[in-house]
């Protein structure tokens, strides 16, 4: 399953208004700069308990593209969600068009207070697709749905974050498909708790200068993605993207925050591919 089914499927229990996490166990501190994050849609045929069990032993202080059901177990194994699962809408309906607007407002309504109980500090979400829609209009039909579920983040201390996806290969149509327009929208919200999350995967296919766009715009992005060009698998030496450099980039930025591994592993053993990954971004 790639990564719009995953989102797409993936409902809201009824019961999670009912939890009470009361986390006795304090997640992992990164000993480096790098805080470094998966998502877990990428080992979907894993069991949560294994995956959490072989992050820990590669490094990673996160899991993140979760829904609630699965952030107890995360947290009281001692690991982070650097970014919640949105809305169940998912990539392709999204704030750009009016209709979707109740609805996504109920969705944010719901899971922020929930993610500021376990200090979940992202929530993603999407512009979804154009539809013929033009970018101007889809700008200010997002600014708008958005509004009240930026507010609503404020006094939760939480950030909603919109993905940079490519409309080229992965998610054709998409309209958040480049820095330019993603800028815009951060400026006409103009809060602290809306944000861009780079995925340099989907912006090398859509801009490349991955470097010196992350360092004009650091202060629109409140998060980054990984994976290979092309295929969007490891992030070695058998791509074209230099991770190492990247890394150094972002240092260079002041960013602090998590790093997520979003690549889909083609070695018989994933988890080799994934500490591979790791050294390669830790700074």
């Amino acid at each position: 399953m790639d990564r719009r089914g995953f989102i797409k499927i993936a409902g809201i229990s009824p019961a999670i208004g009912m939890i009470n996490p009361k986390l006795s166990i304090s997640p992992i501190q990164p000993s480096s700069i790098t805080k470094h994050s998966i998502c877990r849609w990428c080992y979907n045929d894993i069991p949560l308990e294994l995956l959490i069990d072989k992050a820990k032993d590669v490094g990673v202080h996160s899991i993140e593209l979760l829904n609630p059901d699965d952030w107890k177990l995360v947290y009281k194994s001692g690991l982070n969600c650097a970014v919640a699962n949105g809305s169940p809408l998912g990539i392709t309906v999204g704030f750009n068009d009016t209709a979707n607007h109740t609805q996504l407002l109920n969705d944010f309504t719901r899971l922020i207070p929930l993610a500021a109980e376990y200090g979940i500090p992202n929530i993603i979400c999407f512009s979804g697709n154009r539809n013929q829609i033009s970018d101007a209009e889809g700008l200010e039909n997002c600014a708008v749905g958005l509004d009240p579920v930026v507010k609503l983040a404020e006094q939760y201390n939480i950030r909603v974050i919109m993905e940079l996806l490519n409309s080229r290969i992965d998610h054709q149509d998409y309209q958040c498909d480049n820095t330019a327009w993603g800028v815009q929208l951060v400026d006409k919200i103009g809060s602290n708790n809306f944000k861009l999350l780079y995925d340099i995967y989907h912006m090398q296919i859509m801009e490349g200068d991955i470097i010196r766009t992350i360092q004009n715009y650091k202060d629109y992005i409140a998060h980054y993605h990984t994976g290979g060009v092309p295929g969007r698998n490891e992030i070695d030496e058998t791509q074209e993207l230099n991770y190492a450099a990247i890394m150094s980039g972002i240092k260079e930025t002041g960013y602090d925050g998590y790093v997520a591994q979003e690549f889909i592993p083609t070695w018989k053993d994933p988890f080799n591919a994934l500490k591979v990954a790791i050294d390669i971004c830790t700074i």
